[in-house]
């Protein structure tokens, strides 16, 4: 059987920690070519992983008539190389956020549809054992039509979105210009689409609902060009309310694993999800608790879920797809209403 043939455009720092090593472990692919700047790094990870094609142009990437792409570069660029990935006939996994504009990320999901292949969200707490066992339980036995969800979470990116230090652990080979982080035109802005994505896309998988209306405060402390801290209200299509709240923390604090905390009220049972305590629990309103035994980190990121997810897919486990474009845009969806009712100062509708 042939290798599936795979491809990177982006390959900064959490593509080089995460997905390329992901999928280089997977005997069932080939690594052909990979795009970045092109600089002593780009060298050094063909050699590493072999690829034939290095390149700082991502049409050459698109050319090798490729199976699987993955596209790891700045935000405001996912979108026009997503689309080109998937039109080229490739399976996709994009980084998050998906895109800056709801438009531009409803886009790729028809895209996706056209060329009838499959879109991934690099959400790495979907592929979780812990959040996939409660997703198929709410696939069996929801909680009824949704009345109210909260959302919270913290993580280190302090330093980081206020220009004065790197995020944990991160390579000091592979940091990324800091513009990829704190220019709005490239990121889209601070810390809600650097983090509060991941969250929104674990609420949204466990219930999908989308925002239509959005007040937001965000605040950028310590001079920073983006937010640090966000807080926004939300009101959803159903009629649903919710809360969802973002915080900058320190580097070393909680020994750097990420605080993520959701909760929500149906009309037949509620959930609550807290990832730091790897703690899970529904009620349904006969008494009925689901409430499963984990392992004290089963709640810690999944680095490489999401590029095993896009080799799965790729071999025709569609199943294998936990963060599909649809959840992706509606996540882009309440960052977007969220953003623009900060910077105007009302509410934002859709």
């Amino acid at each position: 059987m042939a290798k599936l043939r795979a491809g990177f455009i982006g390959a900064g720092s959490w593509a080089t920690m995460a997905h390329l090593p992901a999928i280089s472990k997977r005997d069932e692919v080939e690594i052909v070519a990979i795009c970045r700047k092109g600089d002593d790094l780009l060298k050094k990870l063909a050699n590493q992983y072999g690829a034939k094609v290095a390149t700082e142009d991502y049409h050459d990437v698109i050319k090798q008539d490729l199976d699987i792409i993955v596209v790891s570069s700045p935000s405001g660029l996912h979108h026009e190389h997503s689309k080109a990935a998937l039109l080229s006939g490739a399976h996709v996994l994009c980084e998050k956020p998906m895109t800056i504009t709801s438009a531009d990320a409803w886009d790729l999901v028809d895209t996706a549809k056209k060329a009838d292949r499959e879109l991934l969200l690099s959400f790495g707490w979907n592929y979780q054992k812990m959040i996939q066992d409660m997703y198929l339980q709410l696939q069996k036995r929801g909680i009824g039509k949704l009345e109210s969800m909260s959302i919270q979470m913290a993580s280190q990116t302090r330093e980081l979105l206020s220009n004065t230090g790197a995020y944990p652990d991160a390579s000091p080979e592979q940091i990324p210009e800091q513009s990829t982080w704190t220019d709005p035109k490239v990121s889209g802005g601070g810390y809600g689409q650097a983090q509060l994505t991941h969250a929104l896309g674990l609420a949204f998988r466990l219930y999908p609902a989308r925002v239509k209306e959005a007040m937001a405060f965000m605040a950028a402390p310590l001079n920073a060009p983006v937010d640090l801290h966000d807080a926004v209200i939300y009101k959803f299509e159903e009629g649903a309310i919710g809360t969802m709240s973002g915080a900058s923390a320190h580097l070393g604090a909680n020994k750097n694993i990420h605080e993520v905390v959701v909760h929500a009220v149906g009309s037949e049972g509620q959930f609550l999800i807290d990832l730091n305590r790897s703690y899970v629990y529904i009620y349904y309103n006969d008494g009925t608790i689901y409430q499963p035994n984990v392992a004290p980190d089963a709640g810690h990121y999944i680095f490489f879920g999401p590029a095993n997810g896009l080799v799965d897919v790729a071999l025709g486990k569609k199943e294998a797809n936990m963060a599909p474009g649809e959840l992706g845009a509606i996540t882009v969806d309440a960052l977007e209403l969220a953003y623009k009712s900060a910077a105007t100062g009302a509410i934002a509708k859709r």
